[in-house]
């Protein structure tokens, strides 16, 4: 079983873009049926991703917080392309920026289309008590909120809010 330790952060400022190494953009979608996930009658959400010139189809537990299972496939980016024609909800365009600080590797995600406007940065850790160096433009925490998860902004995008 894979488990998933991730703390996420609204990004503040554009200081991450002088230390980013690398630019990776994504296209995702979510085959549940998201009022079952937004009422708790699923327990997990099945994406898909393109992710640069790689595809994946990834389950992840629908739980609050930090820690999470997650299970990532490897899959065919023509299959991607057809599965993301069956998602529901709305898809989720954005640019991943890799950031190495303080010896972890963050990831700011930059949201386009209808989430707009929106950046967050998430870092994977060890343990869930795992010390961490927090980046100056790494603002308020919202590991806990479910609106910015990336399942419900398909479902209820950012410009929207």
């Amino acid at each position: 079983m894979g488990i998933e330790i991730e703390r996420k952060f609204l990004v503040t400022n554009d200081d991450w873009r002088a230390a980013a190494h690398a630019v990776i953009p994504m296209a995702q979608g979510y085959i549940n049926d998201t009022a079952a996930m937004d009422s708790g009658a699923q327990k997990a959400s099945v994406r898909v991703r393109i992710q640069g010139d790689a595809a994946y189809l990834n389950i992840k537990s629908r739980e609050l917080g930090h820690t999470r299972q997650e299970f990532d496939y490897p899959i065919p980016v023509g299959d991607a392309r057809d599965l993301l024609a069956l998602c529901v909800g709305g898809l989720i365009d954005k640019r991943r920026h890799l950031v190495h600080h303080g010896g972890l590797l963050w990831e700011v995600d930059e949201f386009l289309g209808d989430n707009a406007g929106l950046v967050v940065a998430e870092v994977e850790l060890q343990s869930a008590d795992q010390a961490f160096d927090r980046p100056g433009w790494a603002g308020a925490e919202v590991t806990d909120e479910l609106r910015y998860y990336n399942l419900a902004l398909a479902s209820h995008p950012y410009t929207r809010w």
